[in-house]
């Protein structure tokens, strides 16, 4: 078990990881922190697809890692942000990324908590959750600017079709991101925050989308399970939405489903809810001119 006890915060060294060996290891492996004994994962292969570990160069300087798959053959593509949970790009992720890729998207998920350590390896929750907590909302914001220029400078990226999706922790990141930047055309939120705790307030570091609804630059999907706490927000989010003017974006509530319903390595995972949510998600982008 990692214990992380630094008064001043989690630092690379506390995990025994440096830059160098987190931006090389990341990919690797599921998450142990959520991953059930029962579990048999969905594999996507390759066959077909492009799939590489790229660097993205966000404002402040570092060299951030991400994961990228991509149709092979010529012509330009729409192209898909994934937001990863608490647990970064994991095996998990990455096959979501391929998942996309078959279907014709250049799918890019970076790596938001590297700049510390990767969690994907720890199944200690409260390691995780520092390594979570020092990823400030306008420096993930940054790093999803910095997706955006990679993907606008690369030839095989159609972009004027982007589109972003998150699951968990980048289910929030998706509403955020919406309301940050003007080159997506949707976003799809997988059970991601929407607003704050009771009492809680937005800070210069914790964005809350609720209180940023009336910046709403494209419509979003929300997917959410009845049994997760999360969306216990949705009736208030849907009168913020519609106060703010907003007509496009729809909040989908599944009775049977809790949190993390898509997550097919947890035993959350509800297989009939998260094909459900699949279909939803590309019938959305493609309803929005992506794909």
């Amino acid at each position: 078990m990692t214990l992380l006890t630094r008064p001043e915060g989690v630092l690379p060294e506390d995990l025994h990881l440096t830059r160098r060996g987190v931006a090389a290891s990341f990919f690797a492996g599921y998450a142990l922190a959520g991953l059930a004994a029962c579990a048999e994962p969905i594999h996507t292969d390759e066959a077909g697809l492009i799939t590489e570990a790229v660097t993205l160069a966000p404002a402040d300087g570092f060299h951030l890692p991400a994961y990228v798959a991509r149709p092979a053959g010529g012509g330009r593509r729409p192209a898909i942000i994934v937001a990863s949970e608490i647990f970064g790009v994991h095996d998990y992720i990455k096959d979501v990324c391929r998942r996309l890729a078959k279907r014709g998207f250049v799918a890019i998920a970076p790596a938001f908590f590297v700049r510390v350590a990767d969690p994907a390896p720890l199944s200690d929750m409260g390691a995780i959750m520092k390594i979570v907590a020092a990823a400030p909302d306008p420096q993930v914001m940054g790093d999803v600017k910095a997706a955006l220029a990679w993907l606008k400078s690369r030839p095989f990226v159609n972009t004027g079709e982007m589109a972003i999706t998150g699951f968990c922790y980048g289910g929030g990141v998706t509403w955020l991101a919406c309301e940050e930047f003007t080159e997506f055309r949707c976003g799809v939120a997988w059970y991601g925050r929407m607003a704050p705790p009771a009492g809680v307030e937005e800070t210069a570091t914790k964005y809350w989308p609720i209180k940023r609804v009336g910046h709403l630059h494209a419509p979003v999907l929300g997917l959410y399970g009845a049994k997760d706490p999360l969306a216990d927000s949705a009736p208030a989010m849907r009168a913020a939405l519609a106060a703010a003017g907003d007509k496009g974006t729809e909040i989908i509530v599944y009775p049977d489903a809790g949190h993390g319903f898509h997550a097919d390595y947890r035993a959350s995972y509800n297989e009939a809810d998260a094909k459900d949510g699949w279909a939803r998600m590309l019938a959305f982008f493609k309803a929005h001119g992506v794909g």
